[in-house]
C-alpha cells in the first residue's frame, strides 16, 4: 500500500513517534513517503496515496500547529486519513493531545488515533505504536 505519512514536530517528540510508525509500516512492506511538513512548500501530493497518516504536536492549550493547518489546507479531505500526536496533560488532560482531536473533527475520519505523552520512550509506547499501526491497516483492509 502507498502511504504518506506527514508530521509537523517542534521538540522531537513527534518525529520519534513519525519514525517509528514508519518503520514499522515499511518492515510491513508498505510503500512510505514521510516528511516534516514545516517550511516545505513542495509537498509530495498526488492522487496515488492509499493511506494518509498525520502527525502533529499541540500548541496553545490544544490548538494545530500553523505549519500543520497549511498543510492540511493543501491536502484537502482525502477519505482514508488516520491521525496521532504528541502532548503533554501538564498543560491539562483536556488538552491534551488536542490537535489530534482537532483534526479528527476536521476530517470526521473514524481511524484508530494515537496519542503520546511527550515522546515514545517506553515498551509500553512502542507497543502502543504498534498497535495502532495494525489498528489503522486493518481499517484500511476493509475498503480494499
Amino acid at each position: 500500500m502507498r502511504i504518506l505519512l506527514a508530521y509537523d514536530s517542534l521538540s522531537g517528540n513527534t518525529k520519534l513517534v513519525a519514525d517509528e510508525i514508519t518503520a514499522e509500516l515499511r518492515t510491513l512492506g508498505h510503500d512510505v513517503t514521510d516528511f516534516r511538513v514545516a517550511g516545505d512548500a513542495n509537498y509530495p501530493l498526488d492522487e496515488s496515496y492509499d493511506l494518509y497518516i498525520l502527525g502533529a504536536w499541540t500548541v496553545d492549550y490544544g490548538r494545530t500547529p500553523p505549519d500543520m493547518k497549511d498543510f492540511i489546507y493543501e491536502l484537502g479531505k482525502p477519505s482514508h486519513v488516520a491521525l496521532f500526536g504528541t502532548g503533554e496533560t501538564q498543560w491539562g488532560v483536556e488538552n491534551f493531545c488536542g490537535a489530534v482531536d482537532r483534526m479528527q473533527k476536521f476530517f470526521g475520519t473514524t481511524y484508530p488515533t494515537l496519542k503520546i505523552e511527550q515522546m515514545p520512550h517506553t515498551e509500553k509506547d512502542r507497543q502502543a505504536i504498534k498497535k495502532y499501526v495494525q489498528q489503522v491497516l486493518d481499517k484500511r483492509s476493509e475498503t480494499l
